[in-house]
């Protein structure tokens, strides 16, 4: 059942928190799931949210909702509990790779405690080797449950060992085929091992051709190969080939949803991964470099605009066309470099293709020039007594599409070969760059017909 918050259900849920109201509070979260749960904390205090932990009964569950919990309220929450509630409660009714997000938001000193305290000594000697990883890598995003075969086994003997591995997890996705060194060899249907014949060999039914990453592979590359396989688990191996863990479909999501998150922040002129819930001074640092840089961009265009002077005296009229000149410049910029950077970002944009997408954005602005700066030229016709005023602000228009086509596919495809991510500098860079070049090219234009005509 979908669930929908509202201000009234955690009025009453506050309420029944504050008089102590155990069976009521329980109540309203028991047909809840872990995530609609971790929604409701956002929404309150830290006692309260602690005092709703400790009422979830089901281990597993309590364990989600801790998962799902925004990083920042997870590691205030954690702050104020004990490590061996913290090991008992949740990391032991976690997966690993979740477990090892958990204990890797904790001071280094409370990990060790936390670790300590964990019943199960093989989720805890997973979780240590998962916490050498970095967080953005494939070893970093893997989790230790996976089901293996080996290749010299029987369908019979293997179906035997899946059947004590799979109490250990909960998804099924593939069937990882090993040798006697652990080096992975390819992967198996849980299908066709059901239906073959219980003296065959393994080595005769698998397929060896499957996509394997590298514990160094970075997350996002990870994601993306996931994505145009169509693939709900990677096998994860190191260098010399051994099977080492398994990447999920749900851990894979949260990557490409982050990933398109900090790119839309990143074109919006956000330099840093920010949250609503973070503090206005994180916020404000977060906004402040690009704003400055607009504030500069702004700065130069008032005296670009103060060398022609004279000439917006003289035909004021010039002033009214400004903004559009300006806006409509910054739109064509920031439309070609989000194309360009989405192709960079999902690798769409081979080096064969550069030319041929350069070359396409440049058509797609000679067209929309003409056509923008014909309905321009329409319109004063109709209402402007200036033939130089009219051919002048169409003129420019048309040149300053063509100008933000240009700046919004060079400046991504450059940055990109700087090893700048394109994404930080492209919104407002475009921007900026456009309302000074265009504002160039609008008043040596007006200069050049106001002049002759």
């Amino acid at each position: 059942m979908h669930f929908e918050l509202t201000l009234d259900f955690i009025n009453n849920l506050k309420t029944s928190i504050e008089l102590g109201d155990v069976k009521e509070s329980a109540k309203l979260l028991e047909e809840l799931h872990a995530a609609d749960i971790a929604q409701i904390y956002d929404n309150l205090n830290l006692e309260q949210a602690k005092y709703l932990f400790l009422l979830i009964d089901d281990g597993e569950k309590a364990a989600d909702v801790l998962a799902e919990l925004d990083d920042n309220d997870r590691e205030r929450f954690l702050k104020i509990l004990p490590s061996d509630i913290i090991a008992e409660r949740f990391i032991d009714h976690m997966d690993s790779d979740d477990a090892a997000d958990v204990i890797a938001d904790l001071p280094e000193a409370r990990q060790a405690e936390v670790l300590k305290n964990i019943k199960d000594f093989e989720l805890a000697g997973d979780i240590v080797d998962l916490l050498a990883y970095d967080e953005d890598t494939a070893g970093g995003l893997m989790g230790k449950e996976f089901i293996v075969a080996n290749i010299n086994s029987t369908v019979e003997v293997a179906i035997d060992e899946i059947r004590k591995q799979v109490l250990e997890i909960d998804e099924i996705y593939y069937i990882y085929v090993v040798d006697d060194d652990e080096i992975l060899k390819g992967a198996l249907s849980l299908k066709k091992l059901v239906v073959s014949q219980p003296d065959v060999k393994i080595k005769d039914i698998y397929l060896p051709d499957v996509i394997k990453v590298k514990t160094d592979m970075p997350a996002e590359e990870v994601a993306n190969l996931a994505d145009k396989y169509d693939l709900v688990a990677l096998p994860v191996i190191d260098s010399i080939g051994r099977l080492l863990g398994r990447i999920t479909i749900d851990d894979l999501v949260d990557v490409l949803s982050e990933e398109a998150r900090k790119d839309y922040q990143m074109v919006s002129g956000i330099s840093e991964d920010v949250e609503l819930s973070d503090n206005v001074w994180r916020l404000t640092r977060a906004r402040i470099p690009w704003l400055l840089v607009g504030l500069l961009g702004g700065i130069v265009g008032s005296r670009v605009l103060s060398v022609y002077e004279v000439e917006l005296g003289e035909h004021p009229a010039l002033a009214f066309f400004l903004p559009l000149i300006a806006a409509m410049g910054g739109n064509v910029g920031v439309q070609s470099s989000s194309i360009i950077v989405q192709g960079l970002a999902n690798g769409t944009l081979g080096l064969g293709s550069i030319f041929k997408k350069v070359l396409k954005e440049m058509s797609v602005a000679v067209i929309t020039g003409l056509i923008t700066s014909m309905i321009l030229l329409a319109y004063n016709l109709v209402f402007s007594d200036s033939i130089a005023l009219t051919i002048t602000v169409s003129s420019a228009l048309f040149a300053v599409i063509i100008l933000g086509a240009v700046f919004g596919t060079v400046v991504p495809l450059t940055l990109n070969k700087m090893n700048i991510d394109p994404a930080l500098a492209t919104g407002p860079f475009i921007t900026t760059t456009n309302d000074i070049f265009g504002m160039i090219i609008y008043m040596s234009i007006a200069g050049v017909f106001l002049y002759y005509f």
